[in-house]
């Protein structure tokens, strides 16, 4: 497990955005930083708004498309259509 303070701004920058999108799992975003779920909130209410984190607390609590183990059989990982254009990103 990797240190919060040990990453560049650029990997959290990645980060936040994996957070915000539906699809993209806290176990995808686990397996490319090594930052667990817990952490990857406190990167998240560290660098948003609070009203937007909010909004994004409510919105992902519980949601079976950020957990890999409430998903469907069917769904095996979640490619977004803008993954080429993203540097950093090692998930595929």
């Amino acid at each position: 497990m990797i240190k919060i303070k040990d990453l560049r701004p650029e990997e959290i920058d990645r980060i936040v955005e994996m957070g915000w999108e539906d699809h993209t799992t806290f176990d995808a975003i686990y397996d490319q930083f090594g930052i667990t779920e817990k952490q990857t909130i406190k990167i998240m209410r560290k660098e948003m708004k609070p009203s937007s984190f909010r909004m994004w607390r409510k919105r992902v609590q519980g949601r079976k498309t950020k957990h890999e183990a409430l998903r469907k059989d069917d769904v095996k990982r979640f490619k977004s259509t803008r993954q080429k254009a993203i540097s950093l990103n090692k998930y595929k």
